[in-house]
């Protein structure tokens, strides 16, 4: 160790996260779901917006501190998690109450779907396409969006656990930085 200060490397470049970009669109979305095809007064707009907030502000404060709390960083990516689930609930309500259809994961327009959102982390992208979509097909890319970004927050929880299987806590690294700061310093 040449610094004494590296058992705190600096973590936390959330927007390279894929997970946390797509969340980010998944917000733009809702946000204009939520006011476009929602009944003014319905508690669904704040509930709906706050969940997508919630997933992308929790992906961001778990990010911010994973250089002093990889527990914290888990418990909050898991927030983020369950954020999206709860959104998911919400679009998938809609559609069912109104008698739209959600697309089945075999339908052609599921698989056109999932191959764009699966190349588009852009929210411009996303805010530009649904101004012309209607609600049943928002909705939908919607929940196309959430179920690939909940595969991305499953794996960063697993790759989470895994670094902190092999490399430890805060602890641990500032116990290591001091034994070799006092083996140098005898």
């Amino acid at each position: 160790m040449n610094n004494d200060t590296s058992f705190l490397p600096q973590r936390g470049n959330y927007k390279n996260l894929i997970a946390y970009q797509k969340s980010v669109c998944i917000y733009d979305i809702t946000f204009f779901f939520a006011h476009k095809y929602l009944e003014r007064g319905d508690r669904t707009i704040d509930q709906m917006i706050q969940a997508a907030r919630s997933c992308k502000q929790n992906i961001i404060e778990g990010s911010a501190a994973s250089t002093t709390s990889k527990e914290t960083e888990l418990k909050l990516i898991n927030v983020a998690r369950a954020s999206l689930q709860e959104l998911l609930a919400d679009y998938e309500d809609y559609l069912r109450v109104r008698n739209m259809e959600q697309w089945s994961v075999e339908k052609p327009k599921a698989i056109q779907a999932r191959n764009v959102c699966s190349k588009h982390n852009d929210s411009k992208f996303y805010r530009q396409a649904i101004e012309v979509r209607s609600a049943e097909t928002t909705a939908n890319i919607a929940i196309t969006l959430i179920h690939q970004t909940d595969v991305f927050l499953r794996k960063l929880i697993n790759r989470l656990k895994k670094d902190f299987i092999e490399q430890g806590g805060i602890k641990e690294e500032m116990y290591k930085a001091r034994m070799e700061w006092r083996k140098r310093n005898r």
